[in-house]
């Protein structure tokens, strides 16, 4: 086990560069998601610390060594690929003994390693078999196993889920979290997957054209994020931006005032006339029975399209200035169809106020 320290890392193909200027630490033990859409330079993270891809600028240390010029073979990094990469002449055990067997491990370890991994992963009535005559979900396992098996340092895991249905996805899911609990391995996992990224990770790196947006936390990432950006990229369904003015007492959306509470308003820090974008979350939406009023945080909006989830239900909703939709997420069976007219209530203590020109949060402020 390892920390792992990017110092400035840059990563040019060509003309082209595809990760700049990253730097993070990763302690000894802990469970990283590098997230964000496809493109911002990920994965290429990812090859480069594994030593896949040739670093341009700046340095990369596992544990307390300085790897830019160390061949990935003596790396001792696992990496498992989202294809699997399993070898279809082999066996389901020759498959996770491999890595062993390349680096002269003794032959009894071998064979009690592979037994256990095969028993965590509930391989063990499958290794006889061969790639072929496995189940998706099977193959991922026995890719995470030979991974295990080898005991390495540092595991690297490319978007290893994507491949699966969403039901093999949530236990694998699952099982991946709990395999990192049990051993303990310092890990980075690439995903596009927000779900993934909040349920698996100790901390979130958030991604975009090659530049980190935000660190932190999966629940302080989602609740306060940086910027404009990561807010709509972190939620499903994402936050909710609305273009507004601040007029002192009110925020002008397309016509409608929305009160502003007094102690919010001492708080805010704007400008009358001065233009803002206000992030709200779905959840934090309610539908009211009352009037709209100026003394209230409300919006009048329109029904568009409603999707009833079982256990909540999503209205998507217009504001009468076809400013665009707002998904509004409520708890239970909601009794209303397109057309219809509805009061929201926001809970402006959820609100976040990023800067319409570069996106980045202006409130709250800490």
């Amino acid at each position: 086990m390892a920390k792992v320290i990017l110092e400035h890392l840059k990563r040019k193909f060509n003309n082209v560069t595809a990760i700049e200027d990253i730097s993070f630490e990763i302690p000894d033990g802990e469970f990283w998601v590098l997230v964000g859409p496809s493109g911002c330079g990920k994965s290429t993270i990812l090859r480069t610390i594994a030593g896949l891809e040739t670093i341009t600028s700046g340095k990369l240390f596992i544990g307390d060594r300085l790897m830019n010029d160390i061949p990935a073979r003596q790396r001792d990094v696992a990496m498992v690929f989202q294809n699997y990469a399993l070898y279809p002449h082999m066996t389901v055990a020759q498959n996770i003994a491999f890595g062993m067997e390349m680096r002269k491990v003794n032959p009894k370890m071998i064979q009690e390693r592979v037994k256990t991994v095969a028993r965590s992963l509930s391989l063990e009535h499958l290794l006889d078999r061969k790639p072929k005559q496995l189940s998706g979900g099977q193959q991922q396992r026995v890719a995470l196993g030979r991974a295990i098996a080898r005991q390495p340092q540092l595991f690297l895991l490319d978007e290893p889920l994507s491949n699966l249905d969403a039901q093999l996805r949530d236990d694998t899911r699952a099982e991946l979290k709990q395999l990192h609990q049990q051993l303990g391995i310092t890990t980075i996992y690439v995903t596009h997957d927000q779900v993934e990224a909040m349920t698996l990770a100790d901390q979130i790196v958030v991604l975009n054209q090659g530049k980190i947006q935000q660190i932190g936390e999966p629940q302080s990432v989602y609740t306060l994020p940086a910027n404009q950006m990561v807010a709509t990229f972190l939620g499903n369904p994402p936050m909710n931006i609305l273009s507004a003015i601040y007029r002192g007492d009110n925020f002008d959306i397309g016509g409608q005032l929305l009160a502003i509470p007094k102690d919010l308003r001492q708080r805010l820090r704007l400008s009358s006339g001065q233009r803002v974008n206000l992030g709200i979350r779905p959840e934090h939406i309610k539908i009211s029975n009352s009037e709209v009023n100026l003394q209230q945080s409300k919006l009048l909006v329109e029904v568009k399209l409603i999707e009833p989830l079982g256990r909540e239900t999503l209205i998507r909703v217009g504001l009468f200035d076809s400013l665009g939709l707002l998904n509004v997420q409520v708890a239970g069976i909601v009794r209303s169809h397109p057309g219809d007219n509805l009061n929201l209530q926001l809970d402006m203590n959820q609100l976040c106020v990023f800067n319409p020109s570069t996106g980045e949060r202006m409130f709250p402020i800490f």
